[in-house]
């Protein structure tokens, strides 16, 4: 196809669809004398990506001095991201400058899918792509695909056939003035504490991780990444002193190894939109590969005791011990109970591997013994163990042999090329096992959860077990981790003093909904549990998946509050709040008619709970302890109704 035969089939479809008002999607070239002439013209070359009314606006263009591609993100009128750079270096082609325009076209995509854990069960994606063939001097071809969808916008690079491995991206955010961030330093595991900023520009320089929040002129913005496996390498933002950029940098500075045939990098997302928008987005999922599961009726989320926090070192080489745990967790109706580090070691000894563990195991037995009182068993390992193809077959078709529900994988540490690679393998041989998947010490989510949905949940943050948390940290977590996809925090450790929730048992046992997880690891230990009445009863409600989630009231790193609901209607609700003593004002967001909630609170002498029947719009009034929080459970009310239990 010429380049004028290209461009009369882009017109042609911008014309097609401006015509077509049902479609509620507009594609528009500005100017269309510039776009026309490439970067040879004396105007900047730029093309709208529209969708609906509401939804933020992507604007891609050419520099005309020197053919560097950017992208700018509005929302009602106002900059969310300024004019970013766009593109890639490969080891045969520099594909971030001396670019022209060879032609684009335009689609909506419209997905519906269903998910195992998240904020949301039915999922529906609507998105505006629009494809950009552009091309150099020399005759190496980038395509850009850029979407747009109501709450955010991503793009992605494809190379139809590869000049080289790629060296670096182009890629990075410019943020517009008066942006305030809340980012957390990158490390391989992701764990460092979040921290707010009232300036990006001025944050400290240094690398930061994929799940930063901005506060723009234009409304919120989390910058994130999707659909990641090992066709690329994981990456991080870095940031210079007083600059108002974010670069995209890939692991290491390595180059990503290509193959002979094409390359489609991951998505670079911006959600944006209010507050409440951005958190209840699911945009990273929605842009991930559709699920590699065909039958996903084997995947049930749920609560599980997790018994490393509640019994350590000696819990995990102790059968009795273990059988215990799962005689608590079926009392309290919960479906798992987690074994962790320590049963396939030898007897008394740490990290030594005993070399009969298939038949001189406990293991078995407890997983005959938690079946038979309808407790699944999930344990912990190493990943070294599952690198080698040979020995990974071997270890996890010996547990699924024995009927272990699901794993809990350890200490991965990278975002390789290559770690990415051994990720698409386990998540392959988990899948075939009808394994449960946990993974920490690991990357973030990045949409791995549609893609694969045995995912259960991922670490990739400073969880309870961590003693650097702050109230802070509590309060920034459900607008940046957990926006992208299920946390493992584990909370519920009534027990431990370090946390920084400690005066507030109400704060704690409210982060049990405030924090998503498709496995929610209950970290208490049954003794905790039992002192606190009210708790235990809370966490005996617990759904194993959220219906639909709603931001409530919240202020990054200061506070926040979110509702979730059950499959039988019922709304669990969780807050936090850093700083002082207050009675906080929570607008409900329920539904029409009138509701009977239920608030658990700190009082005097323990948890409180107060029943109170109000409108769903109701503003309910909250006491709330110093960098504390409360949970609440509310029903439809109905004459006689004096709690929400279930049963």
């Amino acid at each position: 196809m010429t380049l004028n035969d290209d461009w009369r089939g882009t017109s042609m479809s911008i014309a097609l669809t401006l015509a077509s008002a049902l479609l509620a999607t507009a594609v528009t070239a500005l100017p269309a004398e510039a776009a026309a002439t490439g970067h040879t013209g004396t105007a900047a070359a730029a093309w709208e990506v529209k969708a609906p009314p509401g939804s933020p606006t992507a604007v891609v263009a050419l520099d005309p001095a020197d053919g560097r591609p950017t992208l700018t993100v509005s929302r009602a009128g106002e900059q969310v991201l300024a004019p970013s750079p766009l593109g890639l270096v490969t080891e045969q082609a520099d594909l971030s400058r001396g670019l022209e325009l060879a032609g684009r076209s335009t689609r909506t995509v419209t997905e519906r899918y269903t998910s195992t854990t998240g904020k949301s069960r039915k999922r529906v994606a609507r998105m505006t792509e629009s494809r950009f063939r552009f091309r150099t001097a020399e005759g190496a071809r980038l395509e850009l695909l850029v979407r747009v969808a109501p709450d955010g916008v991503a793009y992605r690079y494809t190379l139809p056939r590869t000049t080289g491995d790629v060296l670096r991206e182009a890629s990075a955010f410019t943020l517009p003035p008066d942006t305030t961030a809340v980012v957390n330093a990158y490390r391989a595991d992701n764990e460092l504490p979040f921290k707010r900023y009232e300036s990006a520009a001025t944050a400290p320089a240094g690398g930061y991780s994929m799940q930063a929040l901005f506060d723009t002129p234009g409304g919120y913005a989390l910058i994130a990444e999707s659909d990641l496996n090992g066709a690329y390498a994981g990456a991080h933002l870095t940031h210079e002193a007083n600059s108002p950029t974010y670069k995209v940098s890939l692991w290491n500075d390595e180059p990503v190894r290509t193959t002979t045939g094409s390359l489609t990098t991951p998505w670079r997302t911006i959600v944006t939109g209010d507050l409440a928008t951005v958190t209840e987005s699911t945009l990273v999922d929605d842009l991930a590969a559709p699920s590699r599961v065909r039958d996903t009726a084997w995947i049930k989320p749920g609560p599980a005791l997790w018994t490393w926090l509640a019994g350590g070192k000696t819990a995990g080489q102790s059968l009795a011990a273990q059988k215990a745990y799962v005689d608590y967790t079926a009392e309290r109706g919960w479906p798992y109970e987690v074994v962790d580090a320590g049963w396939y070691y030898k007897p008394g000894e740490w990290d030594v591997i005993d070399p009969d563990w298939q038949t001189n195991n406990w293991m078995p037995e407890l997983v005959r013994y938690a079946a038979a009182k309808g407790v699944g068993v999930q344990v912990w390992l190493h990943y070294s163990l599952l690198t080698d193809p040979a020995e990974r077959e071997k270890w996890l078709g010996t547990l699924a042999s024995w009927g272990v529900r699901g794993v809990k994988i350890d200490f991965m540490d990278s975002e390789s090329q290559d770690r990415m690679r051994w990720y698409d393998e386990v998540l392959e041989a988990t899948a075939r096992h009808h394994l449960l998947v946990n993974f920490h010490g690991s990357t973030i989510p990045k949409g791995m959860q549609r893609t694969w949905p045995q995912v259960m949940t991922m670490e990739g943050v400073g969880g309870e077990e961590k003693r650097n948390n702050t109230a802070e940290q509590l309060a920034s977590l459900p607008f940046t981790r957990n926006v992208i996809g299920s946390m493992d925090f584990t909370p519920g450790a009534f027990h431990r003093p370090a946390r920084p929730n400690a005066a507030s048992d109400a704060g704690e046992l409210g982060l049990t909904v405030l924090y998503e997880s498709g496995i929610q690891n209950l970290a208490g230990t049954p003794e905790s549990y039992e002192a606190r009445p009210e708790a235990r009863r809370y966490l005996e409600q617990l759904p194993g998946r959220w219906e639909e989630t709603r931001l409530l009231t919240g202020d990054p790193g200061r506070s926040a509050v979110l509702a979730r609901r059950a499959a039988d209607g019922r709304w669990f609700v969780g807050g936090t709040f850093a700083g002082a003593a207050r009675t906080a004002d929570v607008p409900l967001r329920l539904g029409a008619g009138r509701w009977l909630v239920e608030t658990v609170t700190d009082g005097p002498s323990g948890l409180v709970r107060e029943a109170r029947t109000v409108r769903g719009d109701a503003t309910l009034a909250v006491p709330v302890v110093t960098d504390g929080g409360f949970a609440a459970l509310a029903c439809r009310w109905q004459p006689g109704r004096t709690t929400c239990d279930k049963g």
